[in-house]
């Protein structure tokens, strides 16, 4: 189950009302969601291949950046010319779709069809950066671009939180929000 402040988090972090949120998947070093493990099937019953969904706009922007550096070309290029690199990359899909499978089967759903590519490009493309980084966020070490991405990214959380967000409890007591240990970075690791 995702907590409440959370919810709110990710939905002012996309703008709009998050669709088929599970859990939080990792916390930027801010304390807020910046990736969300989404359920592979949106409530109407449509595919959503995207388990790890980055929601941090800064992360976000910052990865744009690195895409129209020209990054994605490079590493689609060495994806063709290095077999151990490529071997890796098969097993960050491997891994994706286990995890997908894993929550289809968690949530009573039926899984995606098993021609549908995880996601990213994933295995044979290098075709979004935002989804790797997300998957390497959620699940380190598990995916070589995505790394590599997430090591050029810098820290995207050094201005502090990218957004606000006031508890209940705080607005109602007059507090004024979150306390300091609301706010505080999350241990390494990941949430489910």
């Amino acid at each position: 189950m995702i907590d409440e402040r959370d919810v709110v988090a990710v939905e002012r972090q996309l703008g709009r009302a998050p669709r088929g949120l599970r859990a939080v998947a990792h916390r930027c070093p801010c304390g807020l969601p910046d990736v969300v493990e989404t359920a592979p099937r949106l409530p109407d019953g449509s595919p959503f291949p995207t388990l790890f969904y980055l929601t941090c706009p800064r992360a976000a922007s910052a990865i744009g950046t690195l895409e129209t550096s020209g990054m994605m070309r490079s590493m689609q290029a060495r994806l063709a010319d290095d077999p151990a690199l490529a071997a890796a990359y098969q097993a960050a899909h491997l891994d994706y779709v286990a995890r997908r499978d894993e929550a289809a089967a968690e949530d009573g759903l039926e899984p995606l069809p098993r021609d549908m590519q995880s996601t990213g490009g994933m295995p044979t493309r290098v075709k979004c950066l935002h989804a790797l980084v997300g998957h390497e966020l959620a699940v380190p070490g598990s995916n070589p671009f995505g790394r590599e991405a997430l090591d050029a990214l810098g820290e995207w959380w050094a201005s502090g939180p990218c957004c606000l967000v006031e508890e209940e409890a705080g607005a109602e007591d007059g507090s004024g929000g979150a306390s300091a240990d609301q706010l505080r970075p999350a241990r390494a690791g990941t949430e489910r």
